[in-house]
């Protein structure tokens, strides 16, 4: 059915119950920059089958609305979680390389996100590593925010092209045309 009067109409003719249900709420979906001060990071992770191939990607904007750059990674054969978790963890490990102290991380998973006050959520292969980010993160200002995946469209993008390039970490210093398409 396509939701039209003559589709309806159908229907009544040969005595079909219908139902209409109302939208409970249209929930608006953009990407906003950061506050003054604040960098402002987008990461996400990718996979392609369950398990399959895997990879992730980030993209570091400041407040001012510039461009301070983007990765990509392929993963190999990972999980989604595994993928999200791998995308945090290489943000947070950039964004101390270039020296960072305002940080604010947008995730499109609710579990990273949960992940940072609720511990026990993070595999055992990351224990270390997180646990690094997170002494990181005590020094510093650091918020994480939850980011439905259409707010995050760059960061996808940048995820994808880890399949294609099937690098280990590729940083780009300037807007890659590709992430523009």
């Amino acid at each position: 059915m396509k939701n039209n009067m003559f589709d309806f109409n159908v229907l009544k003719f040969f005595c079909v119950n219908t139902r209409t249900g109302k939208v409970l709420r249209h929930l608006p979906v953009i990407w906003e920059f950061s506050s003054q001060c604040w960098v402002k990071i987008n990461t996400d992770g990718t996979v392609r089958g369950y398990p399959g191939l895997a990879a992730c990607g980030s993209i570091f904007r400041g407040s001012m609305r510039e461009f301070i750059g983007a990765f990509c990674v392929f993963l190999d054969v990972q999980t989604a979680l595994v993928a999200e978790f791998y995308g945090v963890i290489y943000v947070l490990e950039e964004a101390q390389k270039l020296g960072l102290t305002n940080v604010l991380l947008e995730c499109d998973s609710v579990l990273i996100c949960v992940s940072f006050t609720v511990r026990k959520n993070v595999p055992l292969m990351f224990r270390n590593r997180w646990n690094t980010c997170l002494n990181y993160c005590g020094k510093i200002r650091f918020g994480v925010t939850h980011i439905f995946h259409e707010g995050s469209v760059c960061a996808c993008k940048l995820a994808n092209l880890g399949f294609i390039y099937r690098e280990y970490f590729h940083w780009y210093n300037r807007l890659s045309f590709s992430l523009l398409l």
